[in-house]
């Protein structure tokens, strides 16, 4: 009686709902300690960034090419992780998107923060990478509070930059779309890192290069294209910022280098803590990355070199120079951890769901108080114990509609309102789709025990499967803390 099937196949479930990459476990590394590159499902990321809510943001831009960035937390491993999600405009190829993001994916380098996924849904876009938590040289730059960026830190900052581009290069990117401070993100021990955003083209014709003309390479001007040559101009207006600490514009600073004004190029703030000769070599090292001609400017090895030669405190941690406590280090270090009841609910994982709720079994009703009036029951009384049993092993074999049929029995007439019946039936009307009676079924078994955990977590997935995200990851928060409370105690 009722459809049966072996195991919670995909077909039990609404197509947004679908999880895939879940059901294989979480992504291993590859030995970088880093993830290997894998595509996500789009509930996973709306799961990691509660629904895409507002307070996740951590930075919007681009008018041309409209995207923002959120900070999710993956709950297939606890990772922090950074989510870009593109206008609806960008990417209309989905093969060439994929295509290009693995092709990203495979890179690899302590000096980049590293692309370790992308989804391709539908009309949405996005890429998740790891996630830097100490903000960008742009905020150390432009807009610091207490102090500003130390001498040491800039000139690090613009070694492990010139690095990243070079380590891109040989590994055949050597196109970096849209460079500026914005772009240097600093890590969970606060070395500065590159972002791979920018190796992926930012516009739906790929060609969109600058936020601001000001800054961008000659060629490009002329030319609409971008060659090699041209990061190492983009490089050089990092340069000028990490020397002047304000933006200025390259046609700018070279007027006031061939005019000798080195010290109104200068940040004053670095006055007394940079060495007349090293002021000045990191000047001559700006002007040779911003010549007009692209075959003037030196390549990424000669300004590695350049920089690496300038280096000061090169055996003080980054942390240190950044001015992050250890606690602070170790605080970012952590991943968030999920229990296993969390994540199945939260990545819609029936099967983990089902077993999870067969493990526990009648327990809920043994401390619940609830209901029972068998004078109302339709039929002998003594038929209720069969038809108890037989809603039990529907349920354990996974015949959704029988299990509907029999519980109905007891609930609708009144006869016993068990917690655990209703989550059971609620699991049912999840599986074949009837997310508006799941979520009446977990609101009445929490109506009977406020406390479960179950209910609470039913309640959640049901409430995003009705496309109502912000408020079934606020009912997975509050079940997630029932969880914690119930294991505490005991």
């Amino acid at each position: 009686m009722g459809a049966r099937c072996s195991k919670l196949s995909a077909c039990w479930w609404p197509p947004h709902f679908k999880s895939p990459r879940l059901e294989n476990g979480a992504a291993g590394e590859d030995g970088s300690g880093v993830p290997v590159f894998a595509e996500y499902s789009l509930d996973e990321l709306r799961a990691a960034t509660d629904g895409f809510a507002t307070d996740r943001i951590v930075s919007e831009h681009g008018e041309k090419a409209p995207n923002v960035v959120y900070r999710g937390t993956l709950f297939s491993s606890g990772a922090t992780v950074a989510i870009k999600r593109f206008g609806r405009s960008a990417w209309p190829d989905a093969r060439q998107f994929v295509e290009e993001a693995r092709a990203v994916g495979l890179l690899r380098s302590g000096r980049l923060s590293n692309l370790i996924g992308c989804c391709c849904e539908g009309g949405e876009r996005l890429l998740v990478a790891e996630f830097m938590p100490h903000d960008t040289l742009a905020k150390h730059l432009f807009h610091w509070e207490t102090k500003p960026l130390s001498w040491a830190m800039r000139v690090r900052a613009a070694l492990y930059v010139a690095q990243a581009l070079e380590y891109c290069t040989l590994k055949g990117r050597a196109l970096y779309h849209d460079l500026h401070a914005y772009r240097v993100l600093f890590d969970v021990d606060g070395n500065p890192r590159l972002s791979c955003f920018g190796l992926m083209k930012n516009s739906r014709d790929g060609k969109s290069y600058s936020t601001n003309l000001a800054f961008t390479p000659p060629e490009y001007l002329k030319t609409g294209r971008v060659i090699p040559e041209s990061v190492v101009y983009s490089f050089g207006t990092i340069l000028l910022d990490l020397l002047s600490g304000k933006h200025i514009p390259p046609s700018h600073a070279l007027d006031l280098i061939r005019g000798r004004n080195i010290t109104v190029l200068m940040d004053s703030c670095l006055e007394g803590h940079v060495s007349s000769s090293d002021g000045t070599e990191m000047v001559r090292l700006a002007s040779r990355c911003l010549q007009y001609e692209a075959r003037d400017r030196p390549n990424l090895k000669a300004v590695v070199s350049a920089l690496a030669s300038l280096q000061k405190d090169a055996s003080a941690p980054s942390h240190t120079l950044l001015g992050i406590s250890q606690d602070a280090v170790k605080e970012n270090a952590e991943q968030v951890s999920f229990s296993a009841t969390e994540k199945a609910y939260a990545t819609a994982n029936l099967e983990q769901v089902h077993e999870l709720l067969e493990n526990e079994g009648y327990d809920e009703d043994e401390t619940a108080s609830f209901k029972v009036s068998l004078s109302s029951w339709p039929g002998q009384p003594s038929e209720s114990i069969q038809v108890k049993k037989n809603g039990d092993d529907a349920f354990q074999s996974k015949d959704f509609t029988t299990v509907l049929e029999c519980y109905a029995r007891f609930i609708d007439t009144g006869a016993m309102e068990s917690p655990t019946m209703l989550v059971r039936r609620g699991f049912a009307n999840v599986v074949l789709g009837r997310m508006e009676d799941a979520l009446e079924d977990a609101r009445r078994a929490e109506g009977i025990s406020p406390e479960w955990p179950t209910a609470h977590y039913l309640q959640g997935m049901a409430l995003i499967g009705l496309g109502m995200e912000l408020d079934g990851h606020e009912k997975l928060r509050i079940a997630a803390s029932l969880e914690a409370q119930r294991t505490g105690r005991n």
